[in-house]
């Protein structure tokens, strides 16, 4: 019953703060929206941020470096990278409302910011142990950031054009790409 009450919260103000912005979106109308006393959404919730910080937190994690667990096969970086991809699921992540919710917000809120900052950045240091576990020579620091941030880069627009309904980009070609630049670069 409890986990119920926050989940509908929860719901109700991501569908707010994406309808009209979260400083537009009064707590007063979040509790009529998720059918609770006002009251209830402070005992979760005590300040009115609290609540768009839980929608990232829960709805859009920060990775942990666990997810580079068993997904590494030697010699193959594009299988290695499309088994992140697919471990990591970003684009089975929640809603098309939250992504709104992210980009509107992280240019008014500091946490917001942060937390988008943390989140790319964390899927580049995964991407990146993802590569040096899946070939057989050490990659130069330079090349395997840039390979990481391109293939982060295929993997956020990915997410992005697949919740919005658009053309999505080639997650697949991407990591073969980035294979043969790794490739390219090899001990040769």
């Amino acid at each position: 019953m409890a986990d119920d009450r926050r989940t509908r919260i929860l719901d109700a103000a991501e569908e707010l703060f994406a309808e009209d912005g979260f400083d537009a979106t009064p707590t007063a109308r979040v509790a009529e929206a998720a059918r609770v006393p006002k009251g209830l959404v402070f005992y979760y919730f005590p300040r009115k941020i609290d609540l768009l910080l839980t929608l990232l937190q829960e709805r859009l994690p920060v990775p942990t470096t666990d997810a580079v667990t068993d997904v590494v096969r030697r010699g193959d970086p594009a299988g290695s990278l499309m088994a992140l991809h697919h471990r990591l699921g970003l684009d089975s992540h929640d809603s098309l409302v939250l992504r709104t919710i992210v980009f509107r917000e992280s240019g008014t809120h500091e946490q917001v910011r942060d937390h988008l900052h943390r989140l790319r950045r964390t899927l580049v240091e995964l991407t990146e142990s993802a590569l040096d576990q899946a070939v057989g020579w050490t990659l130069t620091k330079t090349l395997r950031r840039q390979a990481a941030e391109t293939f982060v880069s295929v993997m956020l627009d990915h997410a992005n054009a697949r919740r919005a309904g658009g053309a999505t980009p080639d997650v697949q070609g991407a990591a073969a790409v980035v294979a043969l630049a790794v490739g390219a670069a090899g001990p040769g």
